[in-house]
């Protein structure tokens, strides 16, 4: 038996107990909202696209599609974030109780704007993409977000931060995170970005891209020795048990603290869309993780998770089974083990 098809039974073992598991996503939450048509010709008044607006919809962006993506794996969620009292705020209320999550966290604030991201496609292809993200509310809604991580914390088997840099994570929520952990240990996933980069310590595990990678660890990631010097810092800059850099065409890297380094290379048949496939690492990983995979279960589903959603236009999830069924197609492939990380 290869050992990746070992891994892919273990991982598979560890999709049967997502149902158990509770997970608590804070961080920026959104609305995507999608525009398809197709484009015949190009406007006489300027040098773009006509597009013939066919149909509309809508989608649950941001941190509220990391806890789309567990709902879909068969996990447990609640959300915790701020949206504005207005009709795109209802939407992602509504959105997130269809899924069967929990919406207690959500606070609405008046006066404010629900961020939105509207992007418009022809032919599968995105041509533009509108963003409405005002900020001016947050800093009274921070603390009633506090105090609801304050009363629910230990409600949860995992906390992810999906921080998209929108400021409802910040320095004084990545503290009071810090200082519970300190009080009783909790797996603490990060989607982290540039504005708290000097915050994230003593997380579980992180999730950078590349280009993420490459700014917090101050290393330009050009090839796999610059890759390795990257990981390392990371792990030591925030203090992280594991750090999982996704490379888009080139797959994931995992660097374990006191472990090795393992070169996952990508699943995908096709890639149609890349919205939100950083969500779907996120949820995976933490999903795993609370249900008792290791590091390497946890990568190894993340990165076929990912593989599939980037087949798909659009905002989208994969099911448990969906999972389990691209494990069986690819599980043989063994992802590459380096030299230990130090």
């Amino acid at each position: 038996m290869t050992g990746g098809t070992t891994l892919a039974r273990r991982s598979a073992a560890v999709t049967r107990r997502f149902s158990q598991v509770r997970v608590l996503v804070v961080g920026d939450l959104m609305l995507d909202e999608f525009i398809w048509g197709r484009v015949d010709r190009i406007s006489p008044e300027a040098p773009v696209p006509v597009v013939h607006v066919t149909h509309e919809n809508v989608h649950l962006g941001g941190a509220a599609n990391v806890v789309h993506n567990i709902r879909a794996l068969g996990g447990q969620a609640a959300g915790c974030g701020v949206v504005g009292h207005d009709r795109a705020g209802r939407r992602v209320v509504a959105e997130l109780k269809r899924t069967g999550a929990g919406t207690a966290g959500v606070v609405a604030v008046r006066g404010a704007v629900t961020i939105r991201k509207t992007r418009i496609i022809a032919h599968s292809q995105q041509v533009v993409r509108l963003d409405r993200e005002p900020t001016d509310h947050l800093p009274r809604a921070r603390q009633r977000v506090a105090r609801f991580l304050d009363r629910h914390l230990w409600d949860c088997d995992a906390v992810v931060l999906s921080d998209y840099g929108k400021g409802v994570v910040d320095a004084d929520l990545l503290a009071r995170l810090r200082a519970a952990r300190a009080r009783r240990p909790f797996r603490l996933i990060v989607d982290p970005k540039r504005a708290n980069f000097e915050q994230y310590r003593g997380v579980t595990l992180a999730t950078p891209n590349t280009l993420e990678a490459s700014e917090a660890a101050g290393i330009s990631i050009r090839d796999e020795a610059s890759l390795r010097a990257a990981g390392r810092r990371l792990l030591q800059r925030w203090e992280a048990d594991a750090v999982l850099i996704t490379r888009g065409e080139q797959g994931m890297t995992l660097f374990v603290r006191g472990g090795g380094v393992r070169h996952f290379p990508t699943v995908a048949r096709q890639v149609f869309d890349v919205t939100g496939a950083g969500d779907t690492v996120v949820a995976t990983c933490a999903l795993a993780l609370a249900a008792g995979a290791g590091f390497d279960e946890a990568a190894f589903l993340a990165n076929h998770a990912a593989g599939i959603v980037v087949g798909k236009v659009g905002t989208a999830t994969v099911s448990a089974s969906e999972l389990r069924r691209a494990l069986r197609l690819d599980g043989g492939a063994a992802p590459r083990q380096e030299r230990r990380a130090r």
